[in-house]
């Protein structure tokens, strides 16, 4: 396609799941207990799981919140039309991709980003919640198996089943990644031993994993705190991955695991240059270090540069501070269609807008996503 000389992948482009999804995919002995979504409001991502609905209902949302919301589904009504129309189908999603200038994206879930957000799930339904999602994936992305790819879903309440499924996922089913909240589930840090299977056999796989955060959940979450969901969007995709990062850096698994690799999605480039400087700060020998007995063989940014990357808001001007202090090899580009705040169908017109050279701009487009997904 390419759009003013420049081939564009999208790294983190959304479906609007169907509403029966686990309905009709589940296996049919967790049917009884499938989950639900809701379908009360525009887009509604609400979705029913034993008993509990996810994201959680805000119990003192004011007038001016519901009033703002009406207003933002209003504005976005006519942008989105042609895809409610056609009630968010694969086909809908290949007319978006041609509208906004898309050669390629893999593609994230809506819904599927709340099932799996509590404690206390039963871990086998876990497991037939993920293999469900994958299962209708597979199936949507058969519209144009060459420009949509799925990133798969994983269920952690149960390690040993999601080693299974992402090798089913990369090898069956052809996906070219897979995505994990970054909530603690079960209060375990992501370099908990506990994850090593996984990662183990992610690294062995060959493909990447994307940390994608999303919704007032039922597992510990930065900005829960706000009422307000202005204030809550403002901390809780950013500073969950800063806390994410620090795990996966400073909690040794991307040293134990050199060929893993890392996205921070939906949560802008620019807090990464300070929070590797503060990440460096404290491994540094010295009293931190030597208290935490920690050996890792590199720096924190040596770290990111090799395996880690973030993804581009299409306007966000602090980016040059990315590129000035980390360098222009681990940015990735997205539109995040369709969420509210999505600049679809002009996101990638406002980012060629962008003061970059050609030449970043060209990495963050496409050739930064295509080593992170492994196209060759």
């Amino acid at each position: 396609m390419a759009k003013n000389g420049f081939k564009v992948f999208d790294s983190d482009m959304h479906v609007l799941e169907s509403p029966d999804l686990w309905e009709r995919y589940i296996d049919p002995a967790f049917r009884d207990r499938a989950p639900r979504c809701q379908t009360t409001e525009p887009r509604d991502m609400t979705v029913e799981v034993q008993g509990q609905l996810i994201p959680i209902p805000q119990m003192h949302q004011s007038a001016d919140n519901i009033y703002q919301r009406q207003k933002a589904e209003e504005m976005q009504g006519d942008r989105y039309k042609h895809s409610i129309d056609l009630q968010w189908n694969a086909t809908s999603q290949l007319d978006a991709m041609d509208e906004e200038g898309l050669d390629v994206a893999v593609l994230y879930p809506s819904r599927g980003l709340m099932p799996l957000a509590m404690d206390g799930l039963d871990p086998r339904l876990g497991a037939a919640i993920a293999t469900a999602y994958n299962n209708w994936m597979y199936d949507f992305c058969q519209a144009d198996p060459k420009r949509m790819y799925g990133a798969a879903m994983l269920s952690v309440h149960d390690v040993e089943s999601a080693v299974v499924e992402v090798r089913r996922c990369a090898k069956e089913l052809g996906f070219r990644g897979v995505f994990l909240r970054p909530n603690l589930v079960a209060g375990r840090n992501w370099h908990d031993p506990y994850y090593d299977p996984l990662w183990t056999e992610i690294q062995d796989l060959g493909i990447p994993v994307g940390f994608h955060e999303g919704g007032r959940i039922r597992l510990p979450q930065i900005g829960s705190n706000f009422e307000s969901s202005a204030l809550y969007h403002t901390c809780s995709h950013p500073l969950q991955m800063m806390v994410t990062m620090v795990s996966m850096i400073g909690g040794g698994v991307l040293d134990r695991f050199p060929r893993l690799k890392i996205a921070f999605l939906e949560a802008n480039c620019s807090w990464a240059p300070w929070m590797l400087w503060r990440l460096n700060e404290h491994l540094e020998p010295g009293a931190y270090a030597s208290f935490l007995h920690l050996d890792l063989k590199l720096s924190p940014i040596e770290y990111f540069r090799r395996q880690c990357y973030a993804t581009v808001e299409c306007d966000e001007e602090p980016a040059k501070y990315m590129v000035d202090w980390v360098g222009d090899d681990n940015v990735l580009f997205s539109t995040d269609y369709p969420h509210l705040d999505s600049k679809y169908p002009e996101a990638l017109d406002r980012f060629l807008e962008m003061p970059f050279p050609d030449e970043t701009k060209r990495k963050f487009l496409w050739d930064n996503c295509a080593r992170y997904y492994n196209f060759s």
